[in-house]
């Protein structure tokens, strides 16, 4: 690994500090809150944040080839060989978001009030685009649990599908929108 830049995980795994560049005044990791002034990676103390109520939308787009969204419409629902792939991959999506703290190290285990999954099959560009929606009232947001959600729910599709192709891509998984916290933020028009 020598003369390669080391990521913040080769040096947690591999204990090589002295390795990692130098941080200059001007360098991106003085806005990463999750690492300690030894550059260490570290939980965020949020024990002096205001309680709010902080929400999270994200979405995931799934491109299937078209012989396969064929293959798989029966009615309202796609259905494989596992089963019902849009209700099956609501209910991973949802148990994704409820265990992001078990996934993401770093991620505070949150209590979430809501959590909805939807899945739009969109049969002119032959994709499916899953949204999640989060809410907690918390001192930290959600934004990790909702595209934690979109995909597991967008990962669970693959998995119900691949029997019928590998040619399944996962295009994208996005945050759209978030409240609470210090700024909400908004996803540009048509991104």
């Amino acid at each position: 690994m020598r003369g390669e830049r080391q990521t913040p995980l080769h040096i947690m795994l591999l204990g090589r500090i002295a390795r990692w560049p130098p941080v200059r005044a001007s360098s991106s990791l003085h806005g990463l809150t999750h690492v300690n002034a030894e550059k260490q990676p570290t939980m965020v103390d949020v024990s002096g944040k205001a309680v709010t109520k902080r929400t999270a939308t994200a979405r995931s787009i799934i491109r299937l080839p078209p012989a396969v969204m064929a293959a798989l419409r029966h009615d309202a629902e796609l259905v494989s060989k596992k089963g019902p792939v849009l209700s099956t991959a609501t209910l991973a999506g949802v148990m994704g978001a409820k265990r992001t703290s078990d996934l993401i190290p770093f991620c505070h285990p949150l209590g979430l009030e809501n959590c909805k999954v939807t899945l739009d099959v969109r049969d002119a560009d032959s994709t499916i685009h899953v949204h999640c929606s989060a809410t907690v009232t918390g001192r930290t947001g959600v934004e990790m649990e909702a595209l934690t959600g979109a995909s597991i729910a967008a990962l669970c599709v693959y998995d119900m599908c691949k029997a019928l192709s590998h040619d399944i891509v996962i295009t994208e998984t996005r945050l759209l929108a978030k409240t609470g916290g210090k700024a909400d933020f908004t996803a540009a028009p048509g991104t």
